[in-house]
């Protein structure tokens, strides 16, 4: 019967001293909230479960509990079961303030109420129950083994699903054995790195605006990264040149990030002719493809040579990045090699949202929910530029054919001024020279403004405050 007791309640660590039990239940008891290691409102085990784990009289046990709770240690209620009786902290003593100090009367920027910052999709609108339903579906038809460590690449059945939605909706060359599931564009960029550092690749070509965070992933896997020139067309990828010591280039090139715009058909057709020539790769960074609006869909610059191209896409933007879960297409040539690495460090996504995702593409929910979501964006990018229209007709909007943020420009000089008004405002906004590589010269100013980040009931209000700051 004691082995059955045992299984009541949730397990509690204490460490019993000296011959006398319940007084070494109490001091143990006292020590671990005192420490603590049990916070307060911590639900302890019944005193049956405790008795039968310490090995010892259930009476024993509950004396302890009751002389604790006498004691103030603890609290007891009907139905509640024992928990950890709240205690009062000592209070620091109150610092003397200081009239004279000028700095505690200067005013201070208002905390962010807003946030226009570009990269987040709107996280309220993650389709909660559709993803549920999936995630049931999948665990009930999972084979055992999709519980044990698999394959580094990742479930097959997530890698054949994507396969075939990458070559209906974004023109990929895919087939599952040459798909990598990682843990988010970072995480893929990084096992890209080191094998291509391995390969003796000296340097990444990168655009002349994008995340610092990436070109720091590659200058840390000991990748030089020279960047690119930008014109109104565009990356110039007319200026790599081969022979040299450049060996893949990252490049946005359906949704420049953050200027917004698509590399042209003539730029496209070039860079994937350098790399024919040179045996080098075109790192393809596809993270907002899903989303256009005025304009075809423009297919992943894969479909033009998926042996020199590395196609990176993520489930981030078009549902949550709190799923962690990612994917490359590679060339034939680094599939093999890109497995090794990741198998060899970690498995990263977890099976069951692996799962749940394939039967989430299967069933057509991920479709419909990019569907409905591209109309939601859409009437707010609609939203956002008749309202700067109205209030700033001076002001420029670009970027806009596709998706999640856009760009809005600004006089010469004034981007630091409005970030600061804006801040004064409580909106938290991001300026296009907050992505400009260090050794690019300063010829934009701008507003990076991510409209899809802020929930349904949020906007109006995150619109507003943008008007209030612009010039």
């Amino acid at each position: 019967m004691a082995n059955e007791w045992a299984t009541f309640g949730a397990d509690l660590h204490l460490e019993l001293r000296g011959p006398r039990l319940r007084a070494g239940l109490m001091d143990a008891l006292r020590e671990a909230v005192r420490s603590g290691r049990l916070a307060a409102g911590t639900r302890l085990p019944s005193s049956r479960s405790l008795a039968a784990d310490l090995g010892m009289a259930r009476n024993t046990v509950a004396d302890a509990y009751a002389e604790l709770v006498a004691e103030g240690w603890l609290t007891a209620r009907q139905g509640s079961g024992t928990r950890v009786a709240a205690r009062a902290e000592p209070r620091p003593p109150a610092r003397p303030s200081p009239a004279s100090s000028p700095a505690l009367s200067l005013p201070r920027p208002a905390p962010p109420t807003h946030n226009l910052k570009a990269g987040t999709p709107d996280l309220a609108s993650f389709p909660r129950a559709e993803w549920l339903t999936a995630y049931r579906r999948a665990l009930t038809a999972a084979p055992n083994e999709a519980f044990g460590y698999g394959d580094p690449r990742g479930r097959i059945e997530l890698r054949g699903a994507l396969a075939d939605y990458l070559a209906r909706a974004r023109g990929v060359h895919a087939r599952p054995e040459r798909i990598v599931v990682c843990a988010g564009f970072v995480h893929g960029l990084m096992l890209i790195g080191q094998v291509l550092r391995n390969r003796g690749v000296r340097e990444v070509a990168v655009e002349s605006y994008g995340l610092g965070l990436h070109t720091g992933l590659l200058t840390g896997a000991g990748l030089g990264t020279p960047v690119l020139p930008y014109d109104e067309r565009g990356t110039r990828v007319e200026e790599l040149s081969w022979p040299g010591p450049v060996g893949a280039v990252l490049m946005t090139a359906a949704h420049q990030f953050p200027l917004g715009g698509a590399l042209p058909p003539d730029r496209r057709s070039a860079v994937v002719d350098w790399a024919r020539a040179s045996g080098g790769f075109v790192l393809e960074d596809d993270y907002d493809g899903e989303f256009r609006y005025d304009r075809q869909p423009v297919g992943a610059l894969q479909g033009l040579d998926p042996e020199r191209v590395v196609y990176f896409g993520t489930a981030s933007k078009s549902l949550a990045p709190g799923l962690r879960l990612a994917w490359m297409v590679l060339p034939e040539s680094l599939a093999g090699e890109v497995a090794a690495t990741k198998g060899a460090v970690d498995w990263s996504s977890g099976a069951p949202d692996q799962l749940a995702f394939a039967e989430f593409l299967r069933s057509g929910a991920y479709d419909r929910h990019v569907r409905a979501m591209r109309l939601r964006y859409r009437r707010r990018r609609d939203q956002l530029v008749t309202a700067v229209a109205a209030h700033s007709p001076d002001t420029r909007v670009s970027g806009i054919a596709a998706g999640l943020h856009a760009v809005l420009a600004l006089p010469p000089g004034t981007e630091q001024a409005v970030l600061r008004s804006a801040a004064w405002h409580g909106l938290a906004v991001q300026g296009v020279n907050q992505f400009r590589r260090p050794t690019v010269p300063a010829t934009l100013d701008g507003l990076v403004v991510g409209y899809a980040t802020p929930t349904d009931s949020a906007w109006q209000g995150a619109l507003r405050s943008l008007c209030r700051v612009l010039p």
